[in-house]
């Protein structure tokens, strides 16, 4: 039954795939919620006050939600670097494969975009580091890594902007392409409803080495918000969406009330055209970006890469 799964989503195109990824993104999302602490439901802290010129959500409308997407409008940088950082340092990954990835992360660098063959490969090689590997030591390694990252690294304004649709009574959802692992402990330490993100298919408690339909990237994420508005009865006409990125513009483009976070060059121009609401809360020069492509493999190449980096200029000075 396993290898005819495979070879069935092998055959499946682009757009089945995305749409399978939606739809097990809100698949594990809802899971989520029947299993999550209450205990864990809780913000960690007060969160400051939105902007007054800021969309005010309908208090206790049952069909409204908010979508916020994850690195660099929630996050300081990417999830998945800090992930790959956390990974190195806990012997998860090796020096072998470090080396694979920053190989990756430099062709990708030198091309200067998201080539599919190539994001394909990265993120082959990033899932073949978990095959055989027990779900459980990941999820307990990913609450270690990011308990210090989350009282870092939010956005305190975008922060506000989640508390205030909290406060108004709606349900919150983060949307990224980090592992599901990663999202449901962010939005957990946020008090957010729950989380969507990049489902890795598993059997008997380990990880296969694949993903189910794909990363939750760009279109997917747009579909794994529509196949979550099904699940919930929600509509979107009513929503609101956060992001940084011009790769959610099709996850913006479904709400009613889409507002961009600080946002990247083509983000900035759509936005201005569409007339959306733009809110940039980085100081000073517009702050650069962590440019690592959603690719899962990419980001840890990254925070490995820099692991090293540092690794060896200690053994330099000394």
């Amino acid at each position: 039954m396993a290898a005819l799964r495979r070879l069935t989503q092998a055959r499946r195109s682009p757009d089945e795939r995305t749409a399978l990824a939606g739809e097990a993104a809100a698949e594990a999302a809802e899971a989520g919620l029947e299993t999550a602490p209450a205990s864990e439901a809780a913000p960690a802290a007060k969160a400051p006050r939105a902007p007054a010129e800021d969309h005010t959500p309908t208090p206790g409308d049952p069909r409204a939600a908010a979508f916020f997407d994850c690195d660099n409008t929630i996050l300081r940088g990417a999830a998945i670097f800090y992930l790959g950082v956390g990974l190195y340092r806990r012997r998860f990954v090796t020096r072998r494969d470090v080396a694979r990835f920053v190989w990756q992360q430099a062709c990708f660098r030198l091309r200067g975009s998201e080539d599919p063959a190539h994001i394909a490969d990265a993120q082959d090689t990033a899932l073949s580091l978990v095959a055989g590997k027990r779900t459980a030591d990941l999820e307990q390694i990913c609450e270690e890594i990011f308990e210090p990252v989350l009282a870092e690294k939010i956005w305190p304004g975008t922060r506000a902007l989640v508390q205030m649709h909290l406060d108004a009574g709606q349900r919150v959802w983060l949307v990224t392409a980090a592992p599901q692992e990663v999202a449901r402990i962010i939005a957990r330490r946020l008090g957010m409803t729950g989380a969507l993100g990049t489902v890795a298919e598993t059997a008997d408690g380990e990880y296969t080495g694949r993903l189910v339909g794909g990363l939750l990237h760009g279109p997917a994420k747009a579909a794994a918000v529509q196949a979550l508005a099904r699940r919930e009865q929600l509509d979107l006409a009513r929503c609101a969406a956060f992001s940084d990125s011009a790769n959610d513009i099709p996850m913006l483009g479904l709400v009613g009330h889409p507002y961009v976070i600080n946002p990247d060059a083509a983000l900035r121009r759509h936005a201005r055209a569409m007339g959306w609401r733009v809110r940039d809360f980085r100081t000073g020069r517009k702050a650069a970006r962590v440019g690592l492509p959603a690719a899962a493999g990419l980001g840890v190449a990254a925070g490995a890469a820099a692991v090293l980096l540092a690794q060896r200029r200690r053994r330099a000075a000394v």
